[in-house]
């Protein structure tokens, strides 16, 4: 039996765009570079998590969140690989996508405008990580399907804790520059791209 399926409709409301019908095909054509990204993409959201612990030692309600954040997605890189160790997929370095590093080009130097931006951030990759467990599932064979129907829950969260610590952590509104970084979201997941990854926008020749 598959892992019910969450209200995802705060997610579809945030982002700007769904994922482009060709970036699923490109996923469908590459199962195990996509579960070899997403592997990545989990650890790197550990992180991305303790990064922010290290930073903000004086912000008690953040390292809380933060700690439960990255003990799950260190449990969500656990069971990719093994996954991608049951069907013999090998675990090669390969390059970030240039998602990432995108959004957080448009990171603000001086606080609070750092944390404020870097959660931000945070949140817009937890709802797009969502958006396309949700999106590429009903494709996949029955064993990845249910793994990532059972990710939603948790991402989403991971999207609404982000969220409430940018809006915690800014002196102003925020929904003025989460519009700004999500316009730069939707360039980036729209835009072409020269190889596919978990988070690329439209691959080349998709």
């Amino acid at each position: 039996m598959n892992a019910p399926v969450p209200d995802l409709s705060a997610i579809h409301d945030f982002l700007l765009c769904p994922t482009p019908d060709a970036w699923v095909r490109a996923a469908l054509e590459s199962p195990e570079l996509m579960l070899v990204d997403h592997a990545n993409c989990e650890k790197k959201a550990a992180g991305t998590a303790l990064n922010l612990m290290f930073r903000y030692l004086d912000n008690f309600d953040l390292l809380s969140k933060m700690s439960r954040l990255a003990r799950e997605e260190l449990r969500h890189f656990e069971q990719v690989l093994a996954i991608m160790k049951k069907r013999g997929i090998a675990y090669p370095h390969i390059s970030a996508s240039r998602y990432a590093a995108g959004l957080r080009e448009q990171v603000r130097s001086a606080e609070p405008g750092r944390l404020v931006d870097t959660l931000i951030c945070g949140a817009i990759i937890e709802a797009r990580s969502c958006e396309r467990f949700a999106r590429i599932a009903p494709h996949l064979d029955e064993e990845l399907q249910k793994f990532y129907l059972s990710l939603l829950k948790s991402e989403a969260r991971h999207f609404r804790d982000y969220l409430a610590l940018a809006k915690k952590a800014s002196e102003e509104d925020i929904e003025p520059r989460v519009r700004q970084l999500l316009e730069v979201e939707r360039q980036l997941v729209e835009g072409a791209d020269g190889q596919f990854r978990f988070h690329s926008g439209v691959p080349a020749g998709a």
